[in-house]
């Protein structure tokens, strides 16, 4: 099969609105943690009490499921941010707005409107989106046709109302339905979704909309990737939208019996009974392959075949058929010009599965057919290849679905992960004819000698036989674009450690959903915190477990949990502590600099003193600057070693310049005392200064906590002590410096440096500073600071009695500003006491993500840093002027009279009315139109009522109905 390829489509930019998942990281946070997104319908979609009621008689205004998968809580839109007055917003379709504002992120995700190409003629937008009866509908249909029709059987019913008392009663309904406003009902034109989005964001190219049922999204990519593969547009972007839960829209599937009557959507389990609808959101962003690697674009996967295809004459519109499933797969293969059934081919199916029995059935047919049976040396631990459905977590998002899939399949494809899918612990027996298995948990995505590429596909077969599938890969290895993904940060906030845990008894989605917004500075005034960096469910059962305990937790596996914390008001202080020079010093800081504009670390080497200290002066330095952003800043600084010389800078004794003009100029073979070594000894001072005495060859340099001192001297003497000490079982070994810092043995050698610091000019200090020479602060006079300043070079470190001192003094938390290992030097002094210490440098992981972890520390222990910085979008006090993002209101369903409005219009009803015998229905009428009072009664429970109090209840007895107004449209004139 394989042949002729065509050209690659890179997808630069996504991002998503789906059930529990406002963005596309903790979309993708869900996806590898296994978060179940579906409840319950909320309040204000339909009436559960007028509607559910599984095991009854079938009925078309009867539905036996109520879960699903739901935004309502996550649908905000800052409409201004786009031009778009608030006063529409209640006339506009509510999905056109969610569409434009993930669409901006997409743009955003992908570099932003500056990446766009400066033709904007050549950039234009596909969208799939059904034809069914969305929110703003309803509500017109309810102003316009219900209203109506409520009026009309009234005045039939009771034809001695008036029309001035049928006008109030039309009034007060279509009061409750919000304000009308007929400027803005061009919102309600449903291909809006693609042209709002164009002419708010200034794409000029081809924006429309498709409808091609659950396939929609998919075929929206493919006539985006035709329009890029035919010159036409540079740029498109493809998704597909979905916010229909309309009553009537459920109907339909409860009709068809394609709800899951379990209320559990199990894609490929062996009992799985049908599907649960979901809603959702998801936009890419596509450019040519060779455009995208030109313009040094982060690309998540490349598209490299697309397939569509109609089932044709079947026995059945509504059947599935493998037919034309096989046909739009093969197409896409074809046009990949790769052979599916070929060994190592495919790593990850992205599938349809809706989990309805005849779904589900079709499909596997489809896959064996295609792909063939499981590979030789196959197993459930190393399988061919995996099969998933994001509709196990969110549902079937119909139009939106195959995006949902694309989207989920592209970042496992960047990640190099394999999400799992839920609820398939029973396969469905046709799926031992496949190479696919189910996972239930994440796994790496390996490639190897069987599967050199990472490569997946995705599927979405529509109602009717419209099928698509799309094959996707990675791009082969080339110079990395920095982009940094920035984990997602879960921070909550109760009154009482039972509080807390109270909060946490829920489920993961809903606790993502209430607790990721990192915007918010403050997410809560409660005093008891609690912070997970990246909330997987791994990270959310541990964080359970530490608050159910009730006592501190702090930074274990990336959870904090504070029950009582130690900053912020009336509570303890924070120190910026700098390391001095390290056995180990590799920065990982790069991220950091670009991220903020600032200056990166030079080259170092360890053992180079000048060298080396030039990069741990420049990465404090940087460390230091990058908190600030934060709005991190610290009550005092302090340095170890040499890293006292970086505090005064941060202090700002010595100016910025002056100091990288020292260090510029500085010969760091002028340093070097020759024959000494330096030896760390894990032991404390007091033990090691008893071995100590009676010898002046051999000095304690630095007394660093209770279990570790340093001693410096001649090497030989030096490894002496260390065999002595290693002969005790003490720990102790030779350090790679040879320096004589904090020695008398470096005073000859001192004229350089001495000479460099007398040319410093000396500035106010803008924060205290602590001498580790001294044990207090620094002194104000600038001659007794350069007397200092030598001694500090002369004398030991103690740094331990520093510690002491400075927690007397009231400091409690402690964060290391550079590598190496100071910070356990500061939790040994302080063990048995309560503080904090949390590095701002990591060898294990980059800088940004590093900082996030200091961030989170500080908050959960009572402080205020900005997240936002860290995100690269301006923080709370950043000088942007908008509006709160405002709420869509994405339900249509009953509404009721409040009790001023009953008594208002139950007033105009009864007034110069005497009912005459005339007026009143007689008991034989009223019983041939005891359905039509039923039904009256569930269309409006109020209004009806109010019309009843002007018949006397003797003479009229109305069949008690459903309590409710309902919100469905459609109905014809009675």
């Amino acid at each position: 099969m394989a042949g002729t390829r065509a050209e690659p489509i890179a997808i630069v930019g996504m991002s998503v609105l789906f059930p529990g998942a406002p963005d596309l990281a903790t979309y993708w946070q869900n996806l590898v943690s296994g978060v179940d997104a579906i409840t319950e319908v909320p309040p204000g979609r339909w009436d559960t009490d007028e509607h559910y009621a599984p095991g009854a008689e079938p009925r078309a205004d009867r539905v036996y499921c109520r879960r699903g998968g739901f935004v309502d809580e996550l649908a905000e839109v800052d409409v201004t941010e786009f031009g778009i007055m608030p006063a529409a917003v209640p006339a506009t379709e509510p999905d056109q707005l969610i569409a434009l504002k993930v669409a901006a992120q997409a743009i955003a995700d992908a570099g932003g409107a500056d990446r766009l190409p400066a033709d904007r003629h050549r950039v234009g937008v596909v969208l799939g989106r059904g034809g069914y009866l969305t929110p703003g509908l309803v509500r017109l249909d309810q102003r316009v046709r219900t209203a109506s029709q409520l009026v009309r059987t009234l005045g039939e019913l009771l034809p001695d109302l008036g029309a001035d008392q049928l006008e109030a009663v039309r009034q007060a309904f279509t009061d409750r339905l919000g304000p009308e406003a007929p400027e803005s009902s061009i919102g309600l034109v449903p291909n809006l979704a693609a042209s709002r989005l164009a002419g708010r964001l200034d794409l000029r190219g081809p924006a429309y909309t498709v409808d091609a049922a659950c396939a929609s999204s998919l075929i929206a990519v493919d006539h985006a990737v035709r329009e890029l593969a035919s010159g036409r547009c540079d740029l498109m972007l493809a998704g597909g939208v979905h916010h229909c839960h309309d009553i009537t829209f459920w109907s339909v599937f409860s009709q068809l019996g394609a709800l899951s009557p379990s209320e559990r959507i199990r894609p490929f389990h062996k009992g799985a009974d049908g599907v649960l609808i979901g809603e959702g959101t998801g936009v890419v962003v596509l450019k040519r392959l060779a455009d995208a690697e030109r313009d040094g674009d982060r690309i998540y996967a490349a598209i490299t075949g697309t397939g569509v295809a109609s089932d044709g004459r079947t026995t059945s519109l509504m059947a599935p058929d493998s037919g034309g499933q096989v046909r739009a797969v093969r197409q896409a293969w074809e046009a990949a010009g790769l052979d599916p059934a070929a060994p190592g081919s495919i790593g990850l199916l992205e599938a349809h599965g809706t989990a309805t029995p005849a779904g589900d059935g079709t499909e596997l047919t489809t896959l064996a057919e295609v792909f063939g049976p499981p590979p030789e040396g196959t197993s459930a631990d190393r399988p061919a290849a995996v099969i998933g459905s994001v509709k196990s977590m969110i549902g079937h998002t119909m139009p939106a679905a195959g995006v949902a899939g694309l989207i989920k399949a592209a970042l496992a494809v960047h990640h190099g992960v394999l999400p799992p899918t839920l609820h398939c612990d029973d396969p469905h027996p046709a799926l031992a004819r496949t190479r696919f298995t189910p996972i239930d948990t994440a796994r790496p995505w390996h490639t190897d000698a069987r599967q050199p590429v990472r490569r997946a596909a995705v599927n979405a077969f529509g109602f009717g036989g419209i099928n698509a599938h799309v094959v996707l890969e990675q791009v082969a290895a080339r110079p990395a674009v920095e982009v940094y993904e920035p984990e997602r940060v879960l921070r909550l906030t109760a009154p009482t450690p039972e509080a807390m845990a109270a909060l946490l008894d829920r489920d993961d989605a809903t606790l993502l959903a209430a607790g990721l917004d990192e915007r918010a500075a403050t997410p809560g005034a409660d005093p008891v915190r609690l912070a997970v960096v990246g909330p997987t469910a791994k990270r959310l059962a541990l964080a359970r477990k530490a608050v159910a305990k009730g006592k501190g937790w702090r930074g274990r596996n990336d959870v904090w949990f504070v029950p009582r914390p130690l900053l912020g008001p009336g509570g303890g202080k924070l120190a910026f502590v700098f390391p001095g020079l390290e056995a180990e010093f590799t920065p990982n800081s790069t991220d950091v600099a670009r991220h903020f504009g600032l200056p990166d670390v030079a080259d170092a080497t360890v053992g180079d003193v000048g060298r080396q200290g030039t990069g741990v002066f420049e990465l404090g330095r940087l460390l230091d600057a990058a908190l600030r952003r934060l709005g991190v800043v610290p009550d005092a600084l302090a340095g170890h070693s040499l890293g006292e010389w970086t505090a005064m800078a941060a202090a700002g004794i010595h100016a910025p310049e002056e100091v990288d003009a020292f260090l510029a100029g500085f010969d760091p073979d002028e340093l070097s005392v020759p024959g000494l070594a330096f030896a760390a000894i894990g032991a404390p001072a007091e033990q090691v200064l008893r071995e100590l005495s009676g010898r002046d060859d051999v000095v304690l340099s630095h007394d660093n906590s209770p279990n570790q001192s340093m001693i410096c001297g001649p090497e030989p003497a030096v490894g002496e002590l260390v065999d002595l000490f290693r002969s005790r079982a003490v720990i102790s070994q030779i350090l790679p410096f040879r320096s004589g810092f904090h020695t008398p043995m470096l005073e000859p050698y001192l004229d350089p440096i001495r000479k460099g610091s007398e040319a410093y000019s000396l500035h106010p200090a803008r924060l205290p500073l602590w001498s580790a020479t001294t044990v207090s602060p620094y002194p104000a006079e600038p001659a007794a600071i350069r007397a200092l300043f030598i001694r500090h070079l002369l004398e030991p470190v103690r740094f331990r009695p520093l510690v002491d001192t400075m927690y007397a003094a009231g400091f409690r938390a402690f964060v290391q500003l550079g590598a190496g290992q100071l910070g356990s030097l500061i939790a040994d002094t302080l063990h048995g006491r309560e503080h904090l210490v949390v590095p701002a440098h990591s060898p294990h992981r980059a800088g940004l993500p590093q900082l996030h972890r200091v961030a989170s520390a500080l908050w959960a222990d009572g402080a205020a840093p900005e997240l936002a910085p860290l995100l690269g979008v301006p923080g709370t006090a950043a000088p942007v002027r908008r509006r709160r993002p405002i709420k869509l209101d994405l339900g249509g369903a009953t509404v009721s009279l409040d009790e001023e409005t009953r008594r208002r219009v139950g007033a105009a009803l009864t007034r110069h009315r005497t009912p005459g015998p005339e007026a009143s229905p007689n008991t034989a009428e009223l019983g041939e139109q005891g359905a039509l009072g039923a039904e009256l009664s569930a269309l409006l429970r109020d209004a009806t009522a109010l019309a009843s109090d002007v018949v006397t209840a003797s003479r009229l007895r109305r069949r008690p109905g459903p309590p409710n107004i309902t919100a469905s449209a459609g109905r014809g004139d009675a």
